[in-house]
């Protein structure tokens, strides 16, 4: 794994990358690969011994062209100003490829949450929903769960924002509990488009996802997600792993089983499996399908090198750096890219976001069937890119599609003086 790798470097070279298949300005492209603006704000917590401390958090809003900013809010020590600028580039840039209405955002505070009670959390986040909510509201700046948060975390913000905007706001925010206008099928939505890009990508290479075998690292929402519908696919998980390392049985897991005891114990090597790994020893496993499910750079160009897998689909923000793609592309690894694959999360909150503007609301199998629609367009809009422009892998493709959305809507509005 590369920690040294700059993730906001690597979505520049991303682009840079696809840019070079499209007629793009100089100044035009640099407009494409900042944000607009960036919040970094200091936030002052009493804790429940009473003493304060002081927590870092950041807001990156990346191209509004296409509309409000989208993207979710993450608790996680090894947040950075870098980290949540690449991160909202990369949401911009899957909001366009698979073609709903907005722009890209993320948000993160510098903390473990594990070190901190219910209580503290909770101050924690109406602290900076307090900071928030100048720049966010349901048409300017939506955002959503991420790494470590979730329902619990949302419904603090979007009571915070009401209660001191003196408004009933359910669309300022998604990833809500139902019963707070959240959307049916939300939890489940980033590990479903997983499994649907599989599904079309093994379909697109001609090859059988029955009976293939899966590896998954990143046992979170959705790496465990992903795993069990591959597995209702008859594809066999074979290994999962998370922080504490990774399970193995080359005979198949199961997904469910390991996910329940992932819950009670806190580590998927507590599974009895047959084998425990390293996660970079899952990495490597001779497998038809690896799904990167964790945080981003976990591949690297020299681990790369070893990757055994036929195709990757990444469930993760930017798993693979740019250098890593290289090798990969260079060994015929297919490799479908975070801005379809993982697109699921942000296409439902799309969802609940119009349920929450109409006060009306979607069945399950209604979101369910949208979703698909939408991926497995954006998936033959991809594959059709690749073909026909013969890019050199399906990211670049990714990309171009992308990139000329969001040019094209940027063009239009023109350049304000």
């Amino acid at each position: 794994m590369s920690e040294e790798i700059n993730p906001f470097e690597s979505l520049r070279e991303q682009v840079d990358d696809a840019a070079a298949h499209l007629d793009v300005r100089p100044g035009t492209l640099e407009r494409l690969k900042r944000p607009e603006r960036v919040l970094e704000t200091n936030l002052s917590v009493e804790l429940d011994d009473g003493s304060i401390e002081m927590f870092r958090a950041y807001r990156s809003q990346f191209n509004g062209a296409r509309g409000p900013y989208k993207g979710g809010i993450r608790y996680h020590p090894g947040v950075s100003r870098d980290e949540v600028k690449a991160l909202s580039g990369w949401m911009a840039y899957k909001c366009a490829v698979v073609d709903i209405p907005y722009g890209g955002g993320k948000g993160g505070i510098v903390v473990d949450p594990d070190d901190y009670s219910e209580a503290e959390l909770e101050r924690l986040t109406r602290a900076f929903a307090t900071e928030l909510r100048p720049i966010i509201g349901e048409n300017r700046d939506i955002p959503a769960p991420d790494v470590n948060t979730g329902r619990r975390e949302m419904n603090w913000i979007k009571d915070t924002y009401e209660t001191l905007e003196n408004t009933t706001e359910p669309g300022v925010i998604t990833g809500k509990a139902p019963e707070s206008g959240g959307s049916a099928g939300r939890v489940e939505a980033t590990g479903r488009s997983v499994m649907l890009t599989a599904r079309e990508a093994f379909d697109y290479l001609e090859k059988e996802i029955e009976g293939a075998t899966v590896a998954v690292q990143g046992y979170g929402n959705a790496g465990s997600i992903a795993a069990k519908l591959l597995e209702d696919r008859g594809a066999s998980v074979v290994a999962v792993s998370d922080s504490s390392g990774a399970a193995y049985d080359p005979d198949g897991l199961d997904a469910q089983a390991v996910k329940e005891r992932k819950d009670e114990t806190g580590d998927v090597v507590d599974y009895d499996a047959p084998e425990t790994l390293s996660n970079e020893e899952l990495l490597t496993l001779d497998v038809d399908l690896l799904v990167p499910a964790a945080l981003e750079n976990a591949i690297d160009a020299d681990l790369a090198a070893d990757v055994r897998a036929d195709v990757i689909v990444e469930a993760a923000n930017g798993p693979l750096t740019p250098d890593a793609d290289d090798v990969l592309t260079e060994r015929d690894v297919s490799v479908f890219p975070d801005i379809l694959a993982n697109a699921g999360g942000v296409t439902v909150s799309y969802f609940e976001w119009v349920q929450n503007r109409q006060r009306f609301y979607w069945s399950e199998q209604r979101v369910n069937d949208e979703l698909e629609t939408v991926i497995v367009d954006a998936f033959d809009r991809l594959t059709t890119t690749f073909e026909d422009r013969d890019l050199p892998n399906f990211r670049t493709a990714a990309y171009v599609v992308a990139i000329d959305r969001v040019l094209r809507a940027s063009e239009q509005g023109g350049v304000w003086p």
